[in-house]
Formats: structure tokens, C-alpha cells, sequence
């Protein structure tokens, strides 16, 4: 049998379920980006305040594209089970803050409906970096539109993704979609509604949730009892940080009281987070795509490896952070990657990474450029880049670069090899990917040449040896 409403009831007494009713309130949260992260964070703090009693926090999730992830949910009436596993112990949960869900490449009007809907305060998103588009813009537009007409009340609308100033980003993506050269009076009273009524706060999100395997599959079902084709798994740690900017302000004790941070500086946490756990994992997954390693685990349980993503983190990105507890978070970082349980994919990692990079490389590496600083360790890392551009590793299996920018990029490293001066200036040309400040600077331009040639001659894990050696 299928885990679902009705047979939440047979679960062991020792797995934590929901005690509230979910069929009586309408959701107070709409998500847009119904994947593995969201239901393995978000969807958890929002079950604690369901549980405490608060019955605003029900989520109507929205897949931006995908119908079989919510077939699947669907089928289970929005539950799922979470094993959440660490150097403590293991333990299962299943939350049930799911409540509805709907596609909205396939279901638009639904998706708009829950956002103009009474109930709806709020609007979380985790549709990665490249989400932030346009037709995302729209989109929200379209129900903010008819919260306004219809007289409603202003609604939260926080980012959950990878991107510096996430809530500003937002706020900026949805004003410019409204604000053009012919704005109507009803556009220019919308807008104004917005700034007033509506709230974008900035916020950071860190919890590691790899993608669900058969093999999480087939845990969930001999721990429940129950056929489960939605369960995941998770680490032990979580954090949300979040501006103190919302358009009910009494949700900042509320967000406070399930345990997360809200605070005017999230800038400081969140570049730490870009930098430190996501540079380094940017890091780690084309090091293990290259090398032929399939998880992170792999990765960092290697000495030389660990000793890599250690100095990187302590060397070149902490002496540009604002974050005082830096060392500490480092450490922390470095034990978690490790997490036997935790198979996160060295490739579902290395997805989009054109469009990751630009957020978490560049700024350490122009900070240590401005301060006369080595910079050694990112350079071997864009080096391990360009070899990962030729799409098969180094015992000859060969992989997809899953990725919006995957043909300009294996077109510029698919001569490396005959080439690979050539094509380390081609791809440190690309501003999208550098930025201005960094695409042509020489000092960078040597560094990453260099790294290159040993990763072509000697492999990655010999260039890393060889940093490692001389840099002690």
C-alpha cells in the first residue's frame, strides 16, 4: 500500500506525522519550485507551525514543470517521508504542510488562482537561478494584479534560491515587467500597491537534500511499512535566515519561534553560504565529474581532496566574508559534506553550473586579487571547469553537461586538448560567467592556464597534489 491520508494511521509510533486536520484550511503559502529542497526544509518549518497550532502555514506547492513529481505527490495526498540522518542517529519524518499542488507550465490559471486567493500570504520560491525570468515575472504579476482588484491584502514574497540579494533580485524582476516606457494608470496603481502592501525579503536557505534514489526509496518503504515514491532524505542541519521584512511583521516571531533567523543582515550569512558550502561544492562536483567520483561523500573522503576545499574555503574565501564564525562554519561544512548518508550526486550538483559559478567564484577571487592574495586554489578549479567541458571523464566514461549553456560551452572546450591556450582565454573571455572585472585580468588568465596544463597532463588528482605541495 501507498503511504497517503489514509494510511498515515499504520505508521510506527516512532515516526513524527502530522497532528493537524489538512483538509479543513486553505493554504496560506504558495511555493513555486516543488522539488527535493523545498519539501525537505521549508515544508518542514512550516509543518512545525502547523503543528504548534497555526493553521495559516498549509503550502500549495507549484512544480514549474514537472507533472510527474506531482502525479506522484498527488497520489499521495502531499505526503512523504524525510529520513533524516547524521552523526546523531537516523530518524523519519513525514510532514504535511503539502497540501495541494498543481504544474504551472500545464496549469497556469490554478497557479495564478492560489496566488490571488483570500487565504494566500504568502509566496516562497526555489526555481533555481535560471528561473528568474520574465515569464516568472508574469506570472506573479497575474495574481498580484488580482489580489489588488479584488482588495485583498499584500502578500510575502521570498526568494529561497542561490542568488545574492535574492529578495531585491525579485522585487526588481517583478517592477520591471510592470514598469515599462507605456504604463497604464491601472499598471502604475499595481506598482504602487506593491511597493506599499507587498514585501520582498532577502533570505538564505542551507540544508543538503541530494536528489531521491532507489535506494532512499527502499529505506522509506522498510521503515514505514508503506510504498513511498516521494520520500528523501536530509541532513541533520538546517538554517533559514531571513530579513525582517514582511508584510504581516508579527510572522518574524512566529518564523522565530520554529527556529528560524530573522535578522537585517542576512547579506553576511548568505555570502558565506554562496561562497563557502556552494563554491566549494561547485568545486567538489566537477572535481568527482572529472575524476569519475559520484558523490560528494567521495569526494571529500579523500585527503587530498578535503585538504583542497579546506584551504580554499579558509585561504581564498573567508578573508572576504562578513561573517564573524567563519572557521566554525568551515568545519561544519567539511563534516557534512561527509555524511555517509547524504548521496549527493557530483553531477546533480554540476547542473547549471554557468549559471551557479558567476555567484560563488568570482567575488573571492577578485577579493584576493585586490589584496595581492594567491589565488591558486579557484584557478585550479576553473581549470577543472574547462576539462569538465569535454563532457567524459578520466577512465573514458562519458557524461552530460546538463546545463542552458552546455553547447557554447563544450564548443569552446572541445579543443583543449590541440588548443588549450586558446580555449582557457575562450572561456575567461565570458563575462556571463566572470564578469567584467575578472574576464581579461592577466594575473588570472596565467593562473588558470597554468592549472590547466597540469590537469591535461597529470589529471586533477595529481594538480591538486602538486597545489597542495607547494603551498603548504
Amino acid at each position: 500500500m501507498h503511504l497517503c491520508a489514509l494510511t498515515l494511521a499504520s505508521l510506527p509510533a516512532d515516526i513524527h506525522t502530522p497532528i493537524y486536520d489538512r483538509r479543513r484550511h486553505a493554504p496560506g503559502v504558495v511555493h513555486l519550485g516543488l522539488g527535493a529542497f523545498h519539501r525537505a526544509h521549508q515544508a518542514m518549518v512550516f509543518d512545525q507551525l502547523l503543528s504548534a497550532g497555526d493553521t495559516r502555514w498549509g503550502i500549495h506547492g507549484v512544480g514549474m514543470t514537472r507533472p510527474d513529481l506531482v502525479n506522484a505527490l498527488r497520489a499521495q495526498d502531499g505526503l512523504y517521508a524525510v529520513r533524516v540522518a547524521d552523526g546523531q542517529g537516523v530518524k523519519w519524518q513525514v510532514p504535511g504542510a503539502l497540501w495541494r499542488m498543481h504544474v504551472a507550465a500545464t496549469e497556469r490559471d490554478e497557479v495564478v488562482q492560489a496566488i490571488a486567493a483570500p487565504s494566500t500570504r504568502w509566496v516562497t520560491l526555489t526555481v533555481t537561478e535560471k528561473g528568474y525570468t520574465p515569464a516568472l515575472a508574469q506570472l506573479l504579476l497575474e495574481g498580484l494584479r488580482q489580489r489588488q482588484q479584488a482588495g485583498l491584502p499584500g502578500i510575502t514574497l521570498a526568494s529561497c534560491d542561490n542568488l545574492q540579494g535574492n529578495g531585491h533580485q525579485l522585487q526588481a524582476l517583478v517592477k520591471a515587467a510592470i514598469a515599462t516606457p507605456d504604463t497604464r494608470p491601472q499598471d502604475a496603481n499595481l506598482l504602487s500597491w506593491i511597493d506599499t502592501r507587498c514585501a520582498f525579503p532577502c533570505s538564505m536557505v542551507d540544508r543538503i537534500v541530494p536528489a531521491a534514489t532507489t535506494d532512499v526509496l527502499a529505506a522509506a518503504s522498510l521503515a514505514l511499512g508503506l510504498r513511498d515514491d516521494a520520500s528523501l532524505s536530509t541532513e541533520g542541519f538546517w538554517e533559514w535566515v531571513i530579513e525582517d521584512r514582511f508584510a504581516d511583521p508579527a510572522d518574524a516571531a512566529l518564523l522565530q519561534s520554529a527556529g528560524v533567523r530573522v535578522t537585517a543582515d542576512v547579506h553576511s550569512y548568505e555570502e558565506a553560504k554562496l561562497r563557502m558550502l556552494n563554491g566549494s561544492h561547485s568545486a567538489m562536483a566537477l572535481i568527482g565529474a572529472v575524476t569519475g567520483r559520484p558523490f560528494i561523500a567521495s569526494c571529500i573522503g579523500e585527503p587530498h581532496i578535503r585538504r583542497f576545499v579546506h584551504r580554499l574555503m579558509g585561504r581564498e574565501v573567508a578573508p572576504h566574508l562578513s561573517r564573524s564564525d567563519w572557521a566554525d562554519y568551515r568545519d561544519a561544512l567539511i563534516a557534512r559534506f561527509g555524511n555517509p548518508y547524504l548521496k549527493h550526486s557530483v553531477h546533480q550538483i554540476a547542473t547549471d553550473s554557468s549559471q551557479k559559478i558567476p555567484q560563488r567564484w568570482p567575488p573571492s577571487v577578485l577579493g584576493q586579487i585586490a589584496q595581492g592574495a594567491a589565488l591558486e586554489h579557484h584557478a585550479l578549479a576553473a581549470a577543472v571547469f574547462l576539462r569538465y567541458t569535454l563532457g567524459v571523464d578520466e577512465h573514458g566514461q562519458a557524461y552530460a553537461l546538463n546545463d542552458p549553456q552546455a553547447d557554447s560551452l563544450m564548443a569552446i572546450g572541445a579543443a583543449q586538448r590541440s588548443e588549450p591556450e586558446a580555449c582557457v582565454r575562450a572561456l575567461l573571455a565570458r563575462e556571463d560567467l566572470w564578469g567584467s572585472a575578472l574576464s581579461d585580468h592577466p594575473a588570472w588568465t596565467v593562473r588558470v592556464t597554468h592549472w590547466h596544463q597540469q590537469v591535461l597532463q597529470h589529471g586533477v588528482d595529481a594538480a591538486i597534489q602538486q597545489l597542495l605541495q607547494q603551498e603548504p
